[in-house]
């Protein structure tokens, strides 16, 4: 799979670009601040419909325009495909010229993994930034998951709106039960797709951590979850049901979901130094990549945000014996040295694209 073409219009700070990839590394270089992370943005937005970085459409929008435009004409293995995102009051998305419906028609037909220096924060962070790296990861295999993610936020949203109509109205608490049946069902599937993914995480994890860190660490991988047995996910609902009337919201269930890594049994979120943490996130995201092999019989798009200055020589050059066969996108402030690897340059300039 490899992106062939990127045209954008009005995207933050572009005003009209086309950028043509080879299939390989591409590097986009460039003092801070220019637009090379927008390009990045720009793949994953194609990929995932949404924005990795901005929490509202309108932001991608350039300053002063009403409305911004990406395609992208990608190809894989067995077939050509186009992608075309309008962005104004809303968003409209448009594969092979043929208006989508809803976003999950868009999921599946490019799979991208992305670093970012940010990334580090998934394992030193909360369990929202877990939470979120397995959505992004298992909405781009099974397009259901994220359908049915919506369907349990909603019922999350009713149930918790009636826990305040219960505190302040005393409404009757006997209706919870309706809500407290769509979590169970939409919960219980959730989580069987989270634990399958984490399970196949970690059959790859061990063996890549253990390459990176020449056999010095042992990384294990566990999901934390209450929402698999239904009985049990019911029970806890029950017996929490006064607290949750108390707090006005529902306190537990797989929007409270986590997974954690230990290093030589020691839980790295909490004890890990930066080191650690950086090479139990390459070793994540690798995993990550090889599961998207697995699954759809060829490599996935990767975008390296700023990532490559992060890691040293060893780790950088055993990242690379990682990543064969891949099309690489890479933003970075210096003309990235990569040994023996050839690479299409760019250089970023205030919004505009300069192949070097």
């Amino acid at each position: 799979m490899w992106i062939e073409k990127l045209k954008i219009n009005n995207f933050r700070n572009y005003k009209d670009q086309e950028i043509n990839f080879n299939k390989n590394i591409n590097v986009f270089f460039g003092e801070n601040a220019q637009g090379k992370t927008n390009i990045v943005e720009a793949i994953f937005l194609s990929s995932i419909g949404k924005s990795f970085r901005a929490s509202k459409d309108t932001e991608l929008i350039k300053f002063g325009e009403m409305s911004a435009q990406l395609e992208i004409n990608y190809e894989k293995s067995d077939r050509d495909g186009n992608i075309k995102i309008d962005i104004g009051n809303k968003k409209n998305i448009f594969i092979n010229k043929i208006k989508i419906k809803k976003l999950s028609d868009l999921l599946g037909n490019v799979h991208t993994v992305i670093f970012t220096p940010d990334d580090i924060n998934i394992l030193k962070g909360g369990p929202q930034n877990r939470r979120k790296f397995l959505d992004i990861m298992i909405s781009q295999l099974r397009p259901n998951y994220m359908y049915t993610y919506n369907l349990y936020k909603k019922a999350l949203e009713e149930r918790n709106n009636y826990l305040k109509k219960i505190k302040r109205e005393k409404a009757s608490e006997e209706f919870l039960e309706i809500w407290d049946e769509q979590l169970i069902k939409y919960g219980k599937i959730i989580a069987e797709y989270r634990k399958e993914f984490i399970d196949k995480i970690k059959n790859k994890i061990k063996n890549i951590h253990n390459n990176i860190t020449g056999n010095k660490e042992d990384i294990k991988i566990e999901y934390i979850t209450d929402c698999l047995n239904e009985k049990n996910y019911k029970d806890f609902l029950k017996e929490r049901q006064k607290l949750d009337i108390i707090k006005g919201y529902t306190t537990r269930g797989i929007h409270r979901d986590d997974f954690q890594i230990y290093l030589n049994d020691i839980l790295v979120n909490v004890y890990g130094s930066q080191g650690q943490h950086r090479t139990a996130m390459l070793s994540l995201k690798i995993s990550e990549l090889q599961v998207i092999y697995d699954e759809i019989g060829e490599n996935p798009i990767l975008l390296l945000d700023d990532f490559m200055s992060e890691l040293d020589e060893k780790r950088r050059n055993n990242f690379m014996e990682n990543i064969k066969d891949t099309q690489v996108i890479i933003t970075c402030t210096d003309n990235l040295l990569l040994e023996n690897i050839e690479a299409k340059k760019f250089k970023v300039i205030d919004g505009q694209v300069f192949e070097n």
